[in-house]
């Protein structure tokens, strides 16, 4: 062997191979599985009346798929994984386990070889809700039955309404019929317990017996929450109820029915709205009266699906992606809903100041008849003028920051309906904003906005209660309706978040081919930069300094370090003149720079054009002249100080000018509002480590409108915190980790040894 490894012949001889292999095979397995094997319980449910099981199992620390019955153990059946005292360390571990967390397994241990310790129900349940926990936290493995920790027990809700209203819906405040039936998830779910079942059942619960078996199967109840529930449905029986506390109770807000609802039948626009089959019962608008343009087909379903809620009283939020035409499908639902006459009353439409421009030119495209005013600026008409003025239109446009100065005078007047742009504005909910604009009265309302609201419980819970007042409860019950039944499992709360708000949320996708074939493709792709020796010797000074000054700092001041730090980084990634702010010349000195330039030097000398993003306006007001000077072509320049008659004039001219160009765009002044289709190329040139505000930036140019592909680069400078933030943002999970929605302030809540491990600066980020 040794010399077919180092001699000039690699063959080994035939035999000694076959005599090699199986010590081979072994040593293997024992590097692979190294260390000593970790003892495991698993809790073995009995079959009819006989007792139940803990068994005891040895598995790899390296593997745990690697496992074994401490039985077969005994018995002498090893595996090459196993270490050779695997006997000795199982029995200390059982003892250890026996003395300080499980005393029952005392009895196990009378016997020489133990292999399993028998229970009986009330012995099971205390492992399950006692033993098990402790164990589990001391290290041990502990496997118990694929029911545990799920809800056992749900409800059908049946729902009867009362025929139809002229207008074709029924209303939030109508009187619905509704029953409940008791229903054992899991397979064979669809029959519902019978009446002796029922009360078996709640005997069980009396007792407290937290482990019952029905139909045949064993589940896990909470005992005094299942005999309360199953005591109140005996006493409501059917009732009458408001719809919205029907509609509360079925898609499964806290408290509103005494178990979740699992199942729901009902008819007509009710259950429509419930079990998802809204699209059997929306009427296409067409091409309504009024309306200049043509609806693409999906656009058409939202117009229609936002008519359907409001029929029924109901609130919506309009969640396309950006670029999909959401001005478009409400503007097509006023004109629908005035065709032949009507006037069903004005709609009040809030939106940030950068976008009152484009809801005007957007309405005298697309709804000419629609009598349209912007109640904005110094000059806005106020009291009995503004109650005329509102009586006689059917489009009101006005801005967040009206709304907040003016709350008590616009909610004295007869709102139809109350629509919110960008509704990320409410996210939160206890602002002087928001509460000015849930203030304003109002038939029904609509939110508009192409943030994915659902990747933050806090923020999609604010929306919707704009939407729909009170139905979802408080912030407090929709956030405890998510994380209690999901137990820390990020799918299981998406999933529950999406039933909750399913019927009253619609989403769509411009990467969903389904919806729109037409629009070209976004290729992202990350850019690596490098720094200069200039740029690194500033960095390390500064990730120095943190390192020293956080070993002193307490909890308050430790936050604002993080946060400081993480600024002086990024601008360090940047340029060194951002974080010097000493004026100094900008060639030569920044990596980033450097890549920035040659990227857009490219993109001009193929005659294209190019949005850039930055979320530094200083910088900014030095990168723009500078750009300008070294492509020789027009850079145009928009920030949070660019007046709104200059930002038009900006976009007019990015989007009417041929020939390249170059938008430089701070990222919070520009990520909203603007549609600058004339880009094929965009690019990051600092990160907000935001996902949904670089994207929302980014749909600038990909969006409706746009025929070429578009090319999305994001600058990362190697190394640095640039690239570890960028992968652990990559790693996060939209909604078990929905803290990354609130910018670099999670990086404040990491441990001194992670922070050190996210800003330390490997050899690559330097250049040469």
């Amino acid at each position: 062997m040794a010399s077919a490894l180092t001699g000039a012949n690699p063959r080994v001889d035939p035999a000694a191979a076959e005599a090699l292999r199986g010590p081979l095979r072994e040593w293997r397995a024992r590097v692979r599985g190294q260390g000593r094997a970790q003892l495991l319980f698993v809790l073995r449910e009995p079959d009819r009346d006989g007792p139940w099981a803990v068994e005891f199992w040895v598995r790899s620390d390296a593997d745990p798929g690697l496992r074994l019955p401490l039985e077969r153990v005994w018995l002498g059946e090893g595996a090459a994984w196993l270490p050779d005292d695997v006997g000795e360390t199982a029995l200390a571990d059982l003892r250890r386990a026996a003395r300080r967390h499980c005393p029952a397994l005392r009895r196990a241990l009378r016997e020489l070889a133990p292999a399993r310790l028998f229970l009986d129900t009330a012995g099971a349940e205390s492992f399950v809700a006692e033993a098990a926990p402790r164990l589990s936290a001391a290290g041990f493995g502990v496997v118990l039955p694929e029911w545990h920790g799920r809800q056992a027990l749900g409800l059908r809700m049946t729902v009867a309404q009362a025929p139809r209203r002229p207008r074709g819906g029924v209303g939030v405040d109508d009187l619905v019929r509704v029953s409940f039936e008791t229903l054992v998830n899991g397979p064979d779910s669809g029959e519902p317990l019978s009446g002796e079942e029922v009360d078996e059942l709640a005997e069980l619960a009396r007792l407290k017996r937290s482990l019952v078996r029905v139909r045949g199967r064993w589940m896990e109840i909470d005992p005094e929450r299942v005999g309360s529930a199953l005591e109140a449905l005996r006493s409501r029986g059917r009732r009458w109820s408001r719809m919205d506390e029907a509609l509360r109770a079925a898609i499964g807000v806290a408290d509103a029915a005494p178990l979740p609802v699992t199942d729901v039948v009902a008819g007509g626009p009710i259950g429509a709205l419930l079990e998802g089959g809204v699209s059997a019962e929306l009427r296409p608008l067409g091409a309504p009266a009024g309306f200049e343009g043509t609806l693409r087909p999906y656009q058409d379903r939202g117009a229609s699906w936002l008519r359907f809620l409001g029929e029924l009283g109901l609130g919506a939020i309009l969640a396309d992606d950006m670029g999909l035409g959401k001005t478009v499908q409400l503007l097509a639902l006023l004109t629908d809903e005035r065709a032949g006459g009507r006037a069903p009353g004005p709609t009040l439409l809030v939106c940030p100041v950068s976008l009152v421009g484009n809801w005007s030119r957007e309405s005298a495209r697309f709804a000419p008849r629609l009598r349209v005013h912007v109640q904005h600026g110094p000059d806005r008409p106020a009291g009995n003028a503004l109650a005329r003025l509102v009586g006689a239109c059917d489009l009101v446009v006005t801005t967040y920051g009206v709304v907040t100065r003016d709350a008590e005078e616009l909610a004295a007047l007869p709102w139809h309906r109350v629509v919110c742009d960008e509704a990320q504005a409410l996210k939160n909910h206890g602002t002087r904003q928001a509460r000015a604009v849930r203030s304003l009265p109002a038939a029904t309302r609509i939110a508009l906005t192409g943030t994915p609201v659902e990747n933050n419980l806090g923020e999609l819970w604010s929306v919707m209660d704009f939407a729909n007042p009170g139905l979802l409860g408080s912030v407090q019950d929709f956030q405890r309706a998510v994380a209690e039944p999901a137990g820390g499992d990020g799918g299981a709360a998406t999933e529950l978040v999406r039933r909750l708000t399913r019927p009253f949320v619609l989403r769509r996708l411009k990467t969903d081919r389904s919806i729109i074939a037409d629009l070209p493709e976004k290729f992202e792709v990350r850019t690596w930069c490098t720094l200069t020796p200039e740029q690194a010797s500033l960095y390390k000074a500064v990730a120095d300094d943190m390192a020293e000054r956080m070993a002193e700092a307490d909890e308050k001041e430790r936050k604002g370090l993080v946060l400081a730090t993480m600024a002086r980084l990024k601008q360090i990634c940047n340029h060194p003149a951002q974080f010097l702010g000493d004026g100094s010349a900008l060639a030569g000195r920044s990596g980033k720079l450097d890549r920035l330039e040659a990227i857009l030097g490219e993109a001009v000398a193929r005659g294209d054009k190019a949005l850039c993003f930055t979320q530094y306006a200083r910088f900014g007001d030095r990168m723009a002249p500078y750009l300008r000077s070294r492509l020789g072509v027009p850079v145009l320049w928009l920030h949070g100080g660019t007046s709104r008659a200059e930002r038009e004039e900006l976009m007019r001219r990015f989007q009417d000018t041929p020939g390249p160009m170059v938008f430089l765009l701070s990222l919070r002044a520009a990520g909203t509002g603007l549609n600058l289709t004339a880009a094929n190329h965009v690019v990051h040139v600092d990160r907000w480590w935001n996902p949904a505000v670089e994207d929302q930036a980014t749909d600038r140019a990909f969006r409706i409108g746009q025929r070429r592909d578009v090319q999305v680069r994001k600058l990362v400078c190697v190394g640095t915190v640039e690239e570890r933030v960028d992968e652990m943002i990559e790693r996060k999970s939209a909604l078990a980790e929905g803290a990354v929605t609130t910018g670099e302030h999670w990086l404040a809540g990491l441990s001194v040894e992670d922070l050190r491990r996210v800003v330390r600066l490997t050899p690559e980020a330097v250049a040469g």
